[in-house]
């Protein structure tokens, strides 16, 4: 299977594409397709990737992924028996090319503006569960309904955006492949001392072109990507072991200068370790 780009499967030609993975791991390859995802994370936790953006999604999770966003669910390997993730797949034009342009639809058009970047639902999202528990059961007539009301839930909902960069290009399969090698290789190893030169070798890429290469696609260096997973992962060990000391935490995370850690942490979160700890806790 090519990684990008990603063709969705589409039973009887259907407009609206329901989907649900029940598995050990979600599909774990960098993609892309055309079609706008919104996905319910029922079970499971991990990593995802949206365009240049790293974030920790979670069970109870709504995400939405915008057309030809390259992205992947990494998922944590934490001993749940399986991933459960219930999704709907559609385009702007899947109901025809004016459909959401009708004066009827004003109250949703943010959710397609903010879709381009791809989102995270942060406001209450139990009536936005509840559509999405209908689905099993509903006919094709009532699961377009429900899309329609699960989009005008979220277009009033509090959003927090993933990826600074909107996508409006397939890329080709072997660059697809190449960003996907960058990606997996960075994932397995970011707990080691990770070189410009050892990445540029996977991308088969002198270091400064592929430096080059990497800050137009992201946005983003390579070092800066590279500590924004490490960070990710240290705020979810400060999280849920509370026995844990930050020296520790830095060490599981790539990073064997307490210093460092501390620096790029409070670059990225606003707080220090131990504030980011007592603010999870509620502890002022």
């Amino acid at each position: 299977m090519k990684v990008l780009p990603f063709v969705i499967p589409k039973p009887d030609l259907s407009r609206l594409i329901y989907q649900v993975d029940d598995v050990p791991i979600f599909y774990d390859k960098l993609h892309q397709h055309e079609e706008i995802q919104i996905s319910f994370i029922v079970q499971g936790s991990g990593k995802l990737f949206a365009g240049d953006a790293i974030q920790q999604y979670r069970q109870g999770d709504i995400i939405v992924i915008g057309s030809n966003l390259p992205h992947v669910f990494k998922t944590d390997n934490n001993g749940i028996k399986n991933s459960h993730m219930i999704s709907l797949f559609f385009t702007s034009s899947s109901f025809g090319a004016d459909f959401f342009q009708f004066p009827e639809f004003n109250t949703i058009s943010r959710f397609f503006e903010e879709a381009k970047q791809g989102f995270k639902v942060i406001s209450d999202t139990s009536g936005i569960k509840n559509y999405f528990n209908q689905l099993k059961n509903a006919s094709k007539l009532n699961r377009f309904i429900i899309l329609l009301q699960i989009l005008e839930a979220i277009s009033n909902s509090e959003l927090e955006i993933l990826s600074s960069l909107t996508y409006h290009k397939t890329y080709s399969a072997n660059e697809g492949d190449r960003m996907r090698k960058i990606f997996e290789f960075t994932l397995d190893n970011y707990k080691d001392n990770i070189t410009l030169n050892d990445i540029a070798r996977i991308a088969n890429m002198t270091k400064n072109a592929f430096c080059k290469y990497f800050k137009k696609r992201t946005n983003k260096t390579y070092i800066e990507f590279l500590n924004e997973l490490r960070i990710q992962n240290a705020s979810q060990l400060i999280i849920n072991n509370n026995e844990l000391s930050m020296a520790e935490a830095a060490e599981l995370s790539g990073y064997n200068n307490i210093s460092n850690f501390n620096r790029q942490f409070k670059k990225l979160k606003k707080q220090s370790p131990l504030e980011f700890r007592k603010s999870k806790q509620g502890i002022s």
